[in-house]
């Protein structure tokens, strides 16, 4: 693949190979290529596609012709499959005069240019190296999928309602491809527990396969070869699963048929209405329109990506800046960030690897009555290969949450944009966290950084409750009975109740007050105290099930073209509200070293004793009941029912209340110690590594404080504050130690940096204004969990919706944007 384009050996201009670098470079990027580093002699490949004669056999390729290999330098096949047949050409190319030498004449040449030649023609694709190390190309076909004999038994599986033929699990249930019997998985495979009923019926039957049930999809299933002892493929699982009336592909276009689990019925319709399925979709061509293949379960990366290059701010970075980035790029391009995302926004917005076919194509396909899609995409194998590269999930071919992809695409662009434009700077905001004891009523309001708005989906407030609850009264009739289950009911959650759980207050866990100096009830409202120029919306479709699987929430939200967020405003301190002192936690000191005249040094607090009988009615410990009333303020039985929840797991649960000694926020107490300056002092260690990298010392020092310490995010916060103070205006390391009052709480785990609030809201780096926006892109999930399934997305341009399904790119007739699972706001200009 060319490092400089989407160029691959079936391009007009072919490819060329470094015999140098063994890099791999277009025609317009070679002669770049060979000015930046000297290198002349290179090797030109091509592809020559021809339509296959009658009678030509179908399926693999050779892999050999005339003792040349070329079939894994990134020649793939055809999209379309087995139609035709390839000539593959090889030249040695001298720069700067372009003097040509055709290959296989290599005995005529150098010693070392023959070799050379030889490892190029000969060398697997640092792809497929790359797929091997990953978990489902580390998958076999079983040595049992083609000789398979099903046995005739009429048993046929129904889509809901299973356990164990042989115990009441109702978990971790596998299927036996030959007889179809329903058991319990052991240990193996997926980790999930059971009784191993499915291995004991192996041990005397000797059937080797088995598919777990609540994996099967229209992409796939896990098949598990007791025999072979690991997981396998079965290239023939759609024939094994319909033989016990699992009809895959019918799972794609009607519901009766979808693969239904215990938890969520996932409408099979979604497959269809997303998809924009049974409608002549029309393709368009050109800049903007050009789609991206689907490289195993990659459709994560390519929504994402396709959204945001059609942002100005992004195209302006990489693609307006695209001979620049090219000019100053490594030696090694493939490893360097600005390259791979100039290189993809190019391809995609360039209209070159986009063109509509030729007027004979389309009178061929009339003539054989063919309506093959003529878009093929780009293939961006480099670019996942790079930005992937060391990340546990994203660096497989599972398929992976857009939504953690597009956290960990921003954190890569930050920590690439030093000294140039920061295209991610558009979606950062800051949130402003209210935090309030129950018992004193004090507030403390601190800031972060966030980059998108999380939305909760209140199931309760579905307009069709009633609905609902007669659809769940008939699916578990249904289920007990043996019966197929009645067809699903999608919940339908207003916006406006999205919205306002969203502002709703949470609890805070294991709160400590600073007031009481003692662990209380607090609960915490989040406002914007900024507003970004574009706002990305998140509905969290997805929680965990009870074996850890993420599971999706069945759910249509009235999701508005125009927002307006302008109410949410954060409004800082008010009037009448008294802030929570300053003061950190106190060290736990062990039990039987405490001073046990501190716990008894005031006199019994006023406990609302009704509340405490309530919950001593329930069952639990009395002295619990009087705590957990006490740390809740008094606030009722339901605030302090949530207390004990959240700390009945704790050592002295059930010990008395002990109420500590209440302490001026002036006067510490000479019980409990205070902290010092030295305190904060980053670990030596620490600011070793950091220096070590040639950052200065004060720098690092000032990461690490504004980020507790944690190396990675410190990184982060060095790239994304380079006009960081000079070392000059440095103070002493004992200086430096002095703590940070004005950070920020970094509660999210992608929020980049602990940032004082007059330096960001001054910056350009936060991009604040009104908070009205209107609705111009979306992404869409398909599927049980984020786990499995198909993501597309649709995207408003020049007044019209498209629908970019992998390597297809259509005008939308239908949008569904009360399906969607990620919307892409973009701040209106007349506010």
């Amino acid at each position: 693949m060319d490092n400089g384009s989407k160029n691959n050996t079936e391009s007009e201009g072919g490819l060329y190979v470094c015999l140098n670098s063994f890099l791999g470079f277009g025609r317009e990027h070679v002669e770049r290529h060979y000015r930046k580093t000297g290198q002349s002699v290179y090797m030109h490949l091509k592809r020559h596609v021809k339509e296959k004669a009658t009678g030509a056999a179908g399926g693999a390729l050779p892999r050999r012709r005339n003792g040349k290999v070329f079939l894994d330098l990134e020649l793939n096949r055809d999209f379309n499959g087995d139609d035709y047949e390839y000539e593959d050409e090889a030249k040695l190319v001298i720069f700067p005069d372009h003097f040509e030498i055709p290959l296989p004449n290599i005995e005529e040449l150098p010693a070392l240019v023959t070799i050379a030649c030889d490892a190029v023609l000969n060398a697997p694709s640092p792809y497929k190296k790359q797929e091997s190390d990953s978990w489902e190309e580390e998958i076999q076909v079983s040595k049992h999928a083609r000789s398979l004999r099903q046995q005739e038994n009429g048993v046929r599986i129904p889509p809901s309602g299973w356990k164990c033929a042989k115990c009441e699990m109702r978990e971790n249930l596998w299927l036996n491809l030959t007889d179809g019997s329903v058991l319990c998985g052991k240990w193996f495979f997926d980790g999930s527990g059971g009784n191993g009923h499915a291995l004991e019926h192996y041990k005397k039957t000797n059937f080797p396969l088995a598919v777990k049930l609540d994996t099967i999809t229209p992409d796939g299933a896990d098949v598990y070869s007791f025999d072979e002892e690991e997981a396998v493929l079965d290239p023939h699982i759609s024939e094994h699963l319909l033989h016990f009336g699992i009809d895959m592909l019918q799972m794609q276009r009607t519901e009766n048929g979808h693969h239904t689990d215990n938890h969520v019925q996932p409408r099979v319709s979604d497959w269809e209405v997303i998809q924009e399925a049974g409608l002549k979709l029309k393709p368009v061509y050109g800049s903007g329109y050009t789609g991206i293949k689907n490289l195993a379960n990659s459709c994560y990366l390519s929504t994402t990506m396709q959204v945001l290059f059609s942002i100005p701010e992004f195209q302006r970075a990489y693609v307006g800046n695209l001979q620049r980035i090219f000019d100053y790029s490594p030696l090694d391009p493939t490893q360097d960030f600005n390259t791979q995302m100039a290189k993809l926004g190019h391809g995609l917005l360039s209209g070159q690897y986009s063109k509509p076919p030729m007027k004979s194509e389309l009178i061929e396909q009339v003539v054989k009555e063919e309506h093959k899609q003529q878009q093929r995409g780009i293939s961006p194998k480099m670019f996942k290969a790079l930005v992937s590269k060391g990340h546990p999930e994203f660096s497989s071919n599972r398929q992976q949450d857009a939504h953690e992809f597009l956290l960990h695409l921003i954190n890569l662009v930050e920590r690439n944009s030093s000294g140039s434009e920061n295209p991610s700077d558009v979606f950062r905001f800051l949130v402003e966290e209210r935090v309030q004891c129950c018992q004193t009523q004090k507030v403390r309001y601190s800031q972060r950084v966030d980059y998108l708005m999380q939305l909760p989906v209140p199931l309760e407030a579905a307009s069709n409750r009633e609905e609902l609850i007669a659809y769940e009264s008939k699916r578990k009739e249904a289920e007990e009975n043996m019966r197929p289950p009645p067809e699903p009911v999608r919940a339908r959650i207003p916006f406006t109740a999205c919205l306002q759980a969203f502002t709703e207050p949470d609890n805070v866990p294991d709160f400590w007050s600073s007031a009481l100096q003692a662990k209380s009830a607090g609960v915490k409202t989040s406002r914007f105290a900024s507003f970004p120029e574009y706002m990305v919306m998140q509905i969290k479709k997805f929680s965990f099930g009870v074996d850890w699987v993420p599971k999706k929430l069945d759910v249509s939200v009235d999701v508005p073209d125009f927002l307006d967020l302008n109410r949410l405003r954060a409004t800082g301190l008010q009037t009448g509200e008294e802030e929570l002192p300053d003061l950190t936690p106190p060290i736990v000191i062990p039990e039987d070293t405490r001073d046990s005249t501190t716990n008894n040094s005031l006199e019994s607090p006023e406990i609302d004793e009704s509340s405490v009988m309530q919950l001593a009615e329930m069952g639990f410990p009395l002295e619990a009941c009087r705590k957990a009333v006490y740390y809740t303020g008094n606030m009722g039985a339901e605030m302090a029912f949530n207390w004990i929840i959240a700390h009945m797991e704790e050592p002295d649960f059930a010990e008395p209340l002990a109420v500590p000694t209440y302490m001026e926020p002036d006067l510490p107490s000479p019980s409990l110690p205070t902290t010092s300056a030295l305190d904060n002092h980053p670990p030596e260690e620490s600011i070793s590594i950091l220096t070590s990298m040639g950052f200065p010392r004060h720098h690092t020092i000032q990461a690490l404080k504004a980020t507790s310490n944690n190396l990675e995010r410190a990184l982060d916060w060095i790239f994304t504050h380079p006009d960081c103070e000079d070392e000059s205006e440095a103070m002493s390391d004992t200086a430096d130690t002095e703590a940070n009052d004005n950070s920020f709480s970094n509660a999210n785990a992608h929020s980049d940096s602990s940032l004082s609030p007059d330096q960001d809201l001054s910056s350009p780096r936060v991009r604040d204004g009104p908070g009205r926006y209107e609705l111009f892109a979306f992404i869409s999930h398909m599927g049980a969990s984020t786990m499995s399934g198909h993501y597309v997305c649709h995207i408003k341009k020049e007044g019209r919706w498209l629908i970019y399904n992998d390597h297809k790119v259509c005008l939308s007739e239908r949008p569904p944007k009360d399906l969607g699972y990620m919307y892409f706001y973009r701040r209106l200009s007349s506010c």
